[in-house]
């Protein structure tokens, strides 16, 4: 379940005496912002950011479309804006005070359906890479046999041979 219900109480603003953490969004008849933003799923990697954690797209844009829905239905449908799924959008806002608060919602329960479906697609993605890693290893072995087995670069980290797994799949070794 999305947490509308927090979203629109949880008591952000102060009052009009100035006191802190008084009235919610719903108390001052405030508007409601919604931008989806997969980046805020990034780890790192190295130096890279990394979005696996990120639901993806077919999954999230209903979700996020729910969630809009959601808070149009528990407050002033005219009160909630949002942005564009998935789109590069520059917006502007004023931000008033360095307060991030963060709402997590359960994983949503998956009916058979949907279970099978993306059972279906992460078939068709090992499938894929699996073609995928044995193109490679004949590219390699091409490569191997074209420049011969005795070849050597002087970089260090060479690529020096192939280690073949139990499954069939082979994995290069390096020597330093």
């Amino acid at each position: 379940m999305i947490r509308v219900r927090k979203i629109l109480s949880l008591r952000l603003f102060e009052d009009e005496h100035g006191c802190a953490w008084k009235h919610s969004v719903m108390d001052r008849g405030l508007e409601v912002l919604c931008v989806s933003q997969f980046t805020l799923q990034c780890t790192l990697k190295g130096n890279k950011p990394d979005f696996h954690s990120a639901m993806a797209a077919p999954l999230a844009q209903p979700f996020y479309n729910s969630l809009l829905e959601q808070l149009r239905t528990a407050y002033k449908p005219e009160l909630i804006k949002d942005g564009q799924f998935g789109a590069y959008m520059q917006v502007h806002i004023q931000n008033d005070g360095p307060v991030t608060i963060s709402l997590e919602s359960p994983a949503p329960t998956l009916d058979a359906k949907q279970l099978s479906k993306l059972e279906k697609q992460q078939q068709r993605k090992e499938k894929t890479r699996a073609k995928d890693n044995s193109e490679r290893v004949k590219d390699r072995g091409a490569l191997h046999s074209e420049v011969g087995p005795s070849a050597s670069s002087g970089a260090e980290g060479e690529f020096s041979s192939e280690r073949h797994d139990g499954d069939g799949r082979s994995e290069p070794v390096f020597s330093s």
